[in-house]
C-alpha cells in the first residue's frame, strides 16, 4: 500500500505492505483523509533522515474485522482518528475505540473531518463552560474555526479573532462576531459580559512565545480561564494571574484516551458511566452535530486533492502559496 510521509523537511509517497488485522481493530480502505495544516507543517519541518508518517483524521469502509469486534461490519462507513494507526495511507489498522459509524446525512468528506472536530470538542470541554458563558476564540485557522461552530451550536456567547480577513470573513458569515483588531474584539467582550470578561479564551494560534499569552489575561472575568489549544509557549505574567485568579489550562489532543496504550493499542474503553467523553465518544459527537445540522463544515472542503497529487499540495502549503484551511486527501475506489 502507499503511505504519504515526511522526511528530511519534505512530503513524499512510500510503499509498504498493507496491515493485517488483529484483535479489537479494524481493517479499514481509506475514502479520504484530511490534512492539520498546523500539526502536519510542523512535523515536515521537523523531519530528518527517518519517514514520518502525517496524518490522523480520515474516513474509509471496514473491509476486516478483528476478533472481540461486535459493534461494526465490513462494509461499514467508519471516520477514526489519532496517530499513528489513521494517517494519510490506502489502508489503516485503526482500535475500535478510535473509530465510529458514519450517520446517514454525513457525506465521506465531511467525516474525514472528525479528527479535527474531536480536539475542537475536547478543547471546549477542558474550559467547562456553562450555558451562555462567553468565550473567545483566538485563532482561526481549522482547528479555531471549527471550535468556533462547535461553541455557538452549544449556545455560547463566541466572539473570535484572527488577523486574517479571509477567516473571519467566513464566521461573520455564520452570525459568528469576529474580528481582525483587538481593539474591536475586546470592546465587543466589554459590551456582551457588561465589563465583567469573558467567562474563557481558547489560544488556537502558532507561534511559540507570542505576546496573546499576557493580552488574553486582560480578557477573562475574575477566576476566569485561558485553553492553550494550539503551539503556543506557556508564558503568563504571575501578578496579572494573582489578581483574576486565572485558570491556565492546556487541551491535549482528542479526549480522554489519547496515548494511553490500553484505550488505543489494546482498544480497552473505558467505562461510559465514569468517563462519559473519551476521544472515540468525541469524534462520534462531532458526527452528531455534522448529521443533525447543528455545524456548517462545508467551507472547509474546497480542495479535494487526489493521493499521489498530495506531496504537491505539502509544498504549497509549507511555501504558504495557498490560504486554504485544509486538503482533503482522495483515495483511489
Amino acid at each position: 500500500m502507499k503511505s504519504i510521509v515526511a522526511s528530511n523537511g519534505a512530503v513524499h509517497i512510500l510503499e509498504s505492505e498493507s496491515p493485517v488485522i488483529k484483535p479489537s481493530f479494524l481493517l479499514i480502505k481509506t475514502l479520504f483523509s484530511a490534512v492539520s495544516p498546523g500539526t502536519e507543517i510542523g512535523l515536515v519541518g521537523n523531519s530528518k533522515d527517518r519517514d514520518i508518517t502525517l496524518g490522523y483524521s480520515a474516513v474509509g469502509i471496514v473491509e476486516e474485522c478483528g476478533e472481540n469486534v461486535s459493534n461494526y461490519r465490513v462494509g461499514d462507513l467508519v471516520a477514526c482518528y489519532g496517530a499513528p494507526y489513521v494517517g494519510h495511507s490506502e489502508y489503516l489498522l485503526v482500535p475500535t475505540t478510535l473509530c465510529a459509524k458514519v450517520p446517514p446525512n454525513v457525506e465521506p468528506k465531511q467525516a474525514s473531518l472528525a479528527g479535527i472536530g474531536a480536539i475542537a470538542i475536547h478543547a471546549l470541554r477542558v474550559a467547562k463552560l456553562e450555558f451562555g458563558e462567553t468565550v473567545v476564540v483566538v485563532g482561526l485557522g481549522l482547528l479555531g474555526q471549527m471550535i468556533a461552530k462547535i461553541a455557538n451550536a452549544a449556545a455560547f456567547n463566541v466572539v473570535a479573532l484572527d488577523i486574517q480577513e479571509e477567516r473571519v470573513s467566513m464566521l461573520q458569515q455564520e452570525g459568528i462576531r469576529s474580528f481582525t483588531s483587538i481593539s474591536e474584539m475586546e470592546a465587543e467582550i466589554i459590551k456582551s459580559t457588561q465589563k465583567q470578561g469573558a467567562d474563557a479564551v481558547l489560544l488556537c494560534a502558532g507561534g511559540k512565545r507570542s505576546t496573546l499569552t499576557h493580552q488574553s489575561l486582560s480578557w477573562i472575568k475574575n477566576q476566569g480561564k485561558v485553553v492553550i489549544v494550539g503551539d503556543i509557549e506557556p508564558d503568563f505574567p504571575r501578578e496579572i494571574m494573582f489578581a483574576k485568579e486565572a485558570q491556565i489550562l492546556i487541551s491535549r489532543a482528542g479526549g480522554p484516551g489519547r496515548y494511553d496504550q490500553r484505550y488505543e493499542l489494546q482498544a480497552m474503553d473505558y467505562p461510559y458511566g465514569y468517563v462519559r467523553w473519551t476521544e472515540g465518544r468525541n469524534v462520534a459527537e462531532y458526527l452528531r452535530l455534522v448529521n443533525e445540522n447543528r455545524i456548517n463544515v462545508q467551507p472547509f472542503i474546497t480542495e479535494i486533492v487526489d493521493f499521489d497529487s498530495a506531496p504537491l499540495a505539502y509544498e504549497d502549503l509549507i511555501n504558504k502559496q495557498s490560504q486554504i484551511l485544509t486538503s482533503i486527501i482522495a483515495y483511489n475506489k
